[in-house]
């Protein structure tokens, strides 16, 4: 991992964004909150300190958004991971979430549809030393066959439902957590995999940018 020049700004804003999704409850693993802790965050996002850790979305540009920190915790989280896992993110954005996953999996291989942030999340990645996660420049829907199968997946933008190819490449007895639904507000799901079918527990409603195919 890169070394970084940390400030005591940045310092204290990861350790305060931290306490913020302790206090709200919902995240209780310590592996992903020493996660959360670690990646930081105002790297991928740029701008005001205040804005790039506080508790809300931001905007990344192309009309992308990268998640609050409670919702990335809790996506996480609800990976169920323990350090061996081959996991696909569809959705890269600006990279952050594929780097907290990267610390507490194998490998991450995660699909970025729009050229301008594929490049630059690739290159922020490699820059600060994420060797685990390959990004690729592709369709979402179809996933990521030359990499399948996979033993989690997680979509960061919403399609109306699961597409099939990303169920295919999941592992029988795999997880995958998605923001589902169409429309400004949807539900964040986790599914088990068992056989042929997806056994369905609902999260909480959340709000996602809508998961675009090509």
């Amino acid at each position: 991992m890169t070394q970084l020049r940390e400030t005591a700004e940045t310092l204290d804003a990861r350790a305060e964004m931290v306490r913020e999704i302790q206090r709200k409850g919902w995240v209780r693993s310590a592996a992903v909150l020493d996660a959360m802790r670690a990646v930081p965050r105002h790297e991928f996002v740029g701008g005001p300190i205040a804005e790039a850790y506080g508790d809300h979305p931001v905007a990344i540009g192309h009309g992308q958004t990268i998640s609050q920190p409670l919702i990335v915790a809790m996506m996480t989280e609800s990976l169920a991971l323990f350090g061996r896992e081959r996991v696909l993110e569809i959705g890269t954005g600006c990279g952050y979430q594929a780097a907290v996953l990267s610390l507490l999996c194998a490998q991450v291989h995660t699909i970025e549809r729009i050229p301008a942030l594929f490049e630059s999340a690739r290159a922020r990645l490699q820059r600060l030393g994420y060797r685990n996660v390959e990004v690729h420049l592709g369709d979402g829907y179809l996933g990521w066959p030359a990499g399948a199968p996979y033993d989690r997946v997680i979509l960061t933008a919403a399609p109306p439902a699961v597409p099939a190819a990303l169920c295919d490449q999941l592992v029988d007895g795999g997880i995958l957590v998605a923001p589902v639904g169409e429309g400004s507000e949807q539900s964040l799901v986790h599914w088990q995999k068992r056989g042929a079918e997806l056994i369905r527990t609902e999260l909480c409603s959340v709000r996602f940018v809508p998961m675009i195919k090509g």
